[in-house]
């Protein structure tokens, strides 16, 4: 392993460990879904325009204006799937929100096939298997339950994910900063026409700019410096750090337990990520 190479581990590391704090944020504040989402995705518009001008200066323009479609798709994307995501973290548990969205995968691959025709080895098809054997558990226990509801809002923000994400892999010269600056403000844009007050006292004005002007855009920083001399399959395998941490935290601060159901699913679900993370990497060391 070069130090290059071991640097990009510990850099992504260290940028999907601090993305696993946003679940305890969200989870400290008494405000709605909507009224954090607008927020936070001020914050994450001007903070991360910041640090691209801090990086580009003068080419800022010309990024949003070479970049403007994947930024307007994948940003409207990204930033709905975040509105899903916080949605999910207010009415249902950490636990069940994280280890539905790290299903995201299995729907990549789906999303992949049918808008671009790229077929799938065969490990997805077995992964998938199993993923979809974990999330019916979670989910089959909750019927009838405001669990079951934020189940469905973490199962619409992972399609919408994936669904980003496939389409970006065919917009692989965008900036990723500018990109998720882009789903700030359609974070903003969607939760002013639907929330019902900006009311927050003090104390969630310093959680919501933790979470939008340190965690959110430090964290994409440093995944987006990492993963340039990453893989995918390491990528994948860094990103269970974050479905593995963020129930931890919450369950330390707030003592939030999983249920037994969601225990076994996310159980299935993650073994599968780690088995079929380390396979596509053993694959790809004996191709290259």
């Amino acid at each position: 392993m070069t130090n290059t190479h071991l640097k990009a581990i510990l850099i992504t590391s260290l940028g999907v460990l601090l993305m696993s704090l946003e679940s305890l944020l969200i989870k400290l504040t008494s405000i709605t879904a909507l009224t954090f989402s607008f927020y936070v995705g001020i914050f994450m518009f001007f903070s991360i325009n910041t640090i691209l001008l801090a990086q580009k200066r003068q080419k800022v323009l010309s990024i949003y204006k070479n970049d403007i479609k994947p930024i307007l798709i994948c940003g409207f994307l990204f930033g709905t799937s975040n509105l899903f995501f916080i949605s999910a973290i207010k009415t249902t548990t950490v636990a069940n929100t994280v280890m539905i969205f790290a299903s995201a995968p299995l729907f990549s691959a789906l999303f992949a096939y049918l808008i671009y025709r790229q077929k799938s080895k065969k490990n997805i098809f077995v992964a998938s298997f199993f993923i979809f054997i974990g999330l019916f558990i979670i989910f089959s226990s909750q019927l009838g339950s405001g669990d079951f509801i934020g189940n469905i809002y973490a199962l619409i923000c992972v399609n919408l994910f994936a669904l980003s994400f496939v389409i970006l892999s065919q917009y692989k010269n965008a900036n990723r900063l500018a990109i998720t600056a882009g789903a700030g403000l359609f974070i903003v844009l969607l939760s002013f026409s639907l929330v019902d007050s900006f009311e927050i006292d003090t104390n969630t004005l310093y959680i919501l700019m933790l979470a939008g002007i340190i965690v959110s855009p430090i964290s994409r920083v440093l995944m987006g410096i990492g993963t340039k001399n990453l893989p995918a399959s390491e990528v994948s395998l860094l990103m269970i750090i974050e479905t593995i941490m963020a129930p931890i935290w919450v369950w330390l601060v707030l003592k939030e337990v999983p249920s037994d159901s969601t225990f076994i699913g996310g159980s299935i679900i993650l073994l599968t990520l780690f088995f079929n993370s380390l396979y596509v990497l053993k694959v790809a060391k004996k191709q290259s």
